[in-house]
């Protein structure tokens, strides 16, 4: 029988699981250790979660109430240990498995937030910033340049999408397993075809080019 509390504990868990694989998979391709790979895939799938509780002041964060988040972050610490030697060439499985993430956790971030008592755009920004959080801490821990910031990808759009989805469904009654899974899938297709279609959106400033491609970006960083 679906509920929302369940649905919203295993929706949590699996987005901790999927972005605690994409730390893991970072901590493996920067060469840290084993210690280092749990830390990072702890920080990356439980940071998100962090923030959102915060901001929702409703007791201590979840993840440090309920052990059963340490679980995800330490088995895909171990996943990576034993397979990513076999695995390594693909390098799409950390954007796969960070979209993963992300569309699972832009759902629950948001779904927090509304039964929380936010209003539509307060819950929206709350499941965007739970979506992407992990993973600008993961990318900052690691000396990446966040994916968020990244002008040649998209991140925070598909997030973006998938909270207003689910804040539209909730508001009209009709958000349940089947249409969470739907959004999911949306959210994780949006970002992946994204990626590899380089998909972005216009720079700050109109008229700016891209690195790379024009004499401007050199003229606008002068200025």
């Amino acid at each position: 029988m679906f509920t929302l509390d369940l649905a919203l504990v295993w929706l949590d868990l699996a987005g901790v699981f999927f972005f605690a694989v994409s730390g893991s998979l970072l901590a493996a391709r920067k060469q840290f250790d084993i210690v280092g790979s749990v830390l990072l895939a702890s920080i990356v799938s439980l940071g998100g979660g962090v923030i959102r509780d915060i901001v929702i002041n409703n007791g201590p964060p979840i993840a440090f109430t309920n052990p059963v988040y340490l679980v995800p972050p330490l088995l895909a610490a171990l996943l990576v240990y034993f397979l990513f030697s076999s695995v390594q060439r693909f390098t799409s499985l950390l954007t796969l498995f960070d979209a993963g993430g992300l569309a699972l956790f832009c759902i629950t971030g948001t779904l927090k937030a509304m039964t929380a008592g936010m209003n539509p755009v307060a819950a929206i920004l709350l499941g965007v910033t739970t979506a992407v959080g992990g993973g600008l801490l993961r990318d900052i821990t690691a000396n990446e340049i966040p994916t968020l910031f990244n002008a040649r990808d998209l991140y925070a759009l598909p997030a973006f999408v998938g909270a207003g989805l689910t804040t539209l469904l909730w508001q009209v009654g009709l958000f349940n397993g089947l249409t969470a899974v739907m959004v999911a899938l949306v959210v994780f297709a949006f970002r992946v075809v994204a990626w590899r279609r380089s998909w972005y959106v216009p720079l700050a400033v109109r008229g700016w080019h891209r690195a790379g491609t024009g004499a401007s970006a050199n003229s606008g960083a002068r200025d």
